[in-house]
């Protein structure tokens, strides 16, 4: 990959800052809205968590083309398309007017936005190798950051009884604004790659499932806290009613501003130190809300795990990425694939146990994944910055 003609590195890469941020800004703007959804189709708790499987199933389905997808296509071309139908299916989702229209848009949601995940994914790559350093934690502290702003938003315009569909509809225009600027400034990439011979591959494709799991025991944490926040500040916590989203707000405040020292740190200590502490921060910080579930040290708690989880998804994708012999967009399809697993399979099984024990217990299982992550990330490959 290059930079285009007469282009200077930083802009293209706040190009793809750009296309991060807004990625992180639809699916916020998306998940603040999801009560009044609920509320709009009269859905029940159980009818809407079977509804939002929808999603990353989505987005499991988009990786069984998403890989030759992009290297035949380039993800130049692909990334702004698949941006423009995610801002499609965003809106579709506030017109829903069913359970069987609002699973539909869910699904192409989930496979748009996987898409884009891929394809920027790819490009981020390409931007790193030209900065010769780590640089892609920054790029996840822009969906990061964006995740925040949305929902702060979200939240201003839900104060205002503005409805979803002129939400979504206001989220769309702006980041239609964000395509037609930044395109032009997207790295280049050949339309056809050839497919590496198996015996010549840089990165074992064992060594690349171990990536894999890494990432999966991430996400099944960030999914954990994603959907479950509120309810433990609710149920466990008993937080006051205004207080209630603290806790999401200690995990994404936290995710978001550590990413941006996390490339820093990784040059400073190193892939498989950063890795391992920050699979004992998200241990702790767990285990401090679990033993002390009153509201000042769970916040403290939601504020390390936030920590925790910042740098494992970029420096899993960042290594990954780095195969001489493979495709970045092939060995992203992977590492998404098993990581969005975890998206899956983490909010489901904490209420599956939840339901058998309490909430308390359920968050106790997580702790494990991150333990996981300190130990397996000794085992995971590395590759020297070029």
């Amino acid at each position: 990959m290059k930079l285009p003609e007469g282009l200077s590195r930083s802009r293209a890469r706040g190009a793809v800052g750009t296309f991060f941020f807004f990625q992180g800004f639809c699916f916020s703007s998306w998940a603040v809205r999801i009560p009044d959804v609920q509320q709009k189709l009269s859905l029940s708790e159980a009818e809407l968590g079977t509804l939002l499987f929808s999603l990353p199933v989505g987005s499991l389905l988009s990786l069984t083309f998403a890989s030759q997808f992009i290297s035949r296509a380039g993800s130049r071309r692909v990334l702004p398309g698949a941006m423009l139908f995610h801002l499609l299916a965003l809106l579709l989702l506030g017109l829903a007017t069913s359970a069987w229209q609002l699973s539909g848009f869910l699904l192409f949601f989930g496979l748009s936005g996987n898409l884009v995940n891929v394809s920027v994914n790819t490009q981020a790559v390409g931007i790193e190798r030209i900065y010769r350093k780590p640089i892609m934690a920054s790029f996840h502290g822009l969906w990061s950051l964006a995740g925040f702003i949305g929902a702060a938003l979200g939240s201003l315009l839900m104060s205002q009884h503005t409805s979803p569909v002129q939400h979504f509809s206001l989220t769309a225009s702006l980041g239609l604004c964000g395509i037609l600027f930044n395109v032009p400034a997207l790295l280049l990439d050949p339309t056809r790659v050839q497919a590496p011979k198996p015996r010549n591959w840089a990165l074992p494709e064992s060594s690349l499932i171990l990536l894999g799991i890494i990432t999966f025991c991430s996400m099944v944490c960030e999914g954990t806290m994603f959907d479950w926040s509120g309810v433990y500040f609710e149920k466990i916590v008993l937080a006051q009613n205004g207080w209630v989203g603290a806790g999401y707000a200690a995990f994404m405040s936290t995710m978001a501003g550590t990413r941006f020292l996390a490339d820093y740190l990784k040059n400073q200590l190193g892939f498989t130190r950063v890795l391992q502490l920050c699979g004992l921060l998200i241990a702790a910080g767990l285990s401090i809300s679990i033993l002390f579930p009153t509201f000042g040290p769970a916040l403290v708690g939601f504020f390390l795990v936030g920590a925790g989880t910042s740098a494992v998804v970029p420096f899993t994708y960042s290594e990954a990425g780095r195969s001489d012999n493979r495709a970045a967009s092939s060995a992203l399809t992977v590492i998404s694939a098993i990581g969005f697993m975890g998206f899956l399979i983490g909010p489901p099984l904490i209420g599956w146990i939840a339901g058998a024990t309490n909430l308390k217990v359920s968050f106790s299982v997580i702790v494990f994944f991150g333990l996981a992550i300190s130990a397996l990330v000794s085992f995971a490959p590395q590759h020297a910055e070029s």
